[in-house]
């Protein structure tokens, strides 16, 4: 691939990046108020009192994790003023046993050759198939209204050693994991792709499938450049960041209505199993990244029973609230951007000189000070902000020290020395979703939206919010320098619609076949510690550590690794226990 320079950056492998994102600077497209750093998260301000109660539970009868007892009521005392022994309810059916999903289950998708996308050129789209899967919106009511998911596949190489499918996610909420599998295929080259179908699909609200719609083009332009007041000013920054929620919220409703608190990740791995039934799988086999791993992780939940083998990449602890991620996120990043401007500090040319112990805090200032002194770019129309220089960094964050950090250096480059933020800028443009045309495909849209219907209800306590502010400013001092208590009051989502019924919890399932959880110990985007807790937590599993830089491991470039994970997956062999790759 030809170098990077301003004019034309080094293409951004979607596989790599932008595959559990930070919120921009509005938060989650603005569903809060500003972080008071250089970087922003999602941790709003004062709750709302006039939300509507939350989801249902689904037509299968289980409950959501944490949501209320179902339970029939007492009935009336026998003889004697003794109640009678209660008869305890037959489970209700759920998945393929329901007979109201039948309908689902035995659907027929119809295959066809998909359409070639210019954009790419190292792959032919026509050598995939694509089709649409038909999902009820809403599994408690599943004959009310239907929505659909797109699906592609690449089939097996070798039919006569065909495993069956291997469905994939690459992350998000929000990531298209059709036009993921577009760039991503060649990873698969070897034994999984003689002997597996590997599909991939749009989730509920994301890209080809029925997708939630929000904010239209000039509005995400204006607000992923919008640096918003001074971080000091606790006040202004307040106002400023409610003011985006409450027209985030409602532009939501206006454009998406009732599909919005029915995308959420439980809903999500209902849509796998209908998808894993009309496959003709008997069992799923998963490989999935990032927020791919929690999708995974509440499949294996609802369906232990129909568990093959599962890979969870990058993991996501599903019993972290909001907060706890949120501030492990920032100091992951912080961590791993101090890393790279130090490791910069010992190279020929650093623009951030030769000391490597000011390296960090000289790469945060200049991206600070875009702020009253944007760059201009190579379009004379838009110019690289303090957001929108932050958010390409970041961008490169996510890939490895050996090609992406490579890139963010050139683009820091670029820009201190050349005073031309058009590196920064694209690398910004790709993490947002923006084409070069200023199309945004919507996943910046369906982030928040998938997020407030996983997210809990409950506003953190002031003594939960001075243990996570305490840890935020002495691990991440650099990206906290202007975070205070009250950016994590409130329970998030203020301004939403509904509330979820979705709570943080250790997903246990005992019942399911052994999982493969991966983790890297230089992952800014999911800790190591979450792949940890993770395994941890699941009592049938194995992690598997990858020692370096970058979020997500297989297909990455460590042979250990992919070795490991082929085996799992064409053998069902599980690497020994304490398994460490380079």
């Amino acid at each position: 691939m030809t170098p990077p320079t301003a004019a034309t950056p080094g293409s951004v492998d979607p596989s790599i990046s932008r595959a559990d994102r930070m919120p921009s600077a509005t938060g989650p497209s603005g569903l809060g108020r500003l972080r008071r750093g250089p970087f922003r998260f999602a941790l709003p301000a004062v709750a709302a009192a006039a939300l509507m109660a939350g989801c249902t539970s689904g037509s299968d009868g289980a409950e959501s994790a944490g949501s209320a007892s179902s339970a029939p009521p007492a009935s009336p005392p026998g003889p004697g003023g003794i109640p009678p022994a209660a008869t305890p309810e037959p489970p209700k059916p759920k998945g393929q046993d329901d007979p109201a999903l039948r309908e689902f289950y035995t659907q027929q998708l119809a295959w066809e050759p998909c359409k070639d996308d210019p954009e790419t050129t190292e792959k032919d789209e026509r050598e995939f198939q694509c089709a649409t899967l038909r999902v009820p919106l809403d599994y408690a009511a599943p004959a009310a209204r239907s929505i659909e998911i797109a699906v592609m596949r690449h089939p097996a190489g070798k039919a006569d050693a065909r495993i069956g499918s291997l469905l994939t996610n690459p992350g998000g909420p929000g990531g298209s994991g059709v036009d993921w599998l577009k760039y991503a295929y060649a990873r698969f080259d070897g034994g999984i792709h003689d002997r597996f179908d590997v599909v991939s699909f749009d989730p509920r609200g994301v890209g080809a499938s029925t997708p939630v719609r929000c904010l239209d083009d000039a509005v995400r332009d204006r607000r992923n450049g919008d640096d918003g007041p001074d971080p000091a000013d606790h006040a202004a920054t307040k106002a400023h960041g409610e003011q985006l929620g409450k027209e985030f919220a409602a532009a939501c409703q206006e454009k998406s209505g009732d599909l919005l608190q029915h995308v959420g990740t439980r809903n999500a791995a209902r849509d796998m199993d209908v998808l894993r039934g009309v496959l003709g799988d008997a069992k799923l086999n998963y490989l999935g990244y990032s927020y791919g791993t929690y999708l995974g992780s509440l499949y294996t939940e609802e369906f232990p029973d129909r568990v093959g083998r599962l890979v969870l990449d990058g993991a996501v602890d599903p019993a972290q609230d909001p907060l706890e991620k949120s501030v492990n996120q920032q100091i992951g990043f912080e961590q791993s951007f101090t890393r790279f401007a130090k490791d910069c500090a010992a190279r020929a040319g650093c623009p951030f000189g030769r000391d490597a112990e000011k390296a960090p805090k000289i790469a945060s200032d200049f991206l600070d000070g875009l702020r009253t002194k944007p760059l201009r770019t190579n379009d004379s129309k838009r110019k690289l902000t303090s957001n929108l220089g932050w958010t390409g960094a970041i961008n490169l964050l996510y890939g490895d020290e050996d090609k992406q950090w490579k890139w963010l250096r050139e683009a820091f480059t670029y820009a201190m020395r050349d005073a031309n933020g058009a590196a920064l800028l694209y690398y910004a443009d790709n993490y947002n979703g923006r084409d070069e045309k200023g199309k945004y495909d919507g996943s910046m849209d369906a982030l928040p939206v998938i997020r407030c219907a996983d997210m809990m209800a409950e506003a953190p306590t002031p003594e939960r919010i001075q243990e996570m502010l305490a840890k935020l400013k002495k691990e991440a001092p650099l990206f906290s320098q202007n975070t205070v208590a009250e950016d994590f009051e409130g329970p998030g989502c203020e301004y939403w619609p509904f509330r979820t019924t979705e709570k943080p919890h250790t997903v246990k399932a005992p019942a399911s076949n052994p999982v493969l959880v991966v983790g890297t110990t230089g992952d800014p985007a999911t800790p190591y510690e979450a792949s940890e807790r993770l395994a941890a937590g699941l009592e049938h599993a194995t992690l598997l550590t990858l020692e370096g830089e970058g979020h997500g491991a297989y297909g990455k470039g460590s042979d250990c690794i992919d070795d490991a994970v082929d085996a799992y997956l064409l053998e069902g062999a599980l690497p020994p226990a304490g398994t460490r790759c380079t």
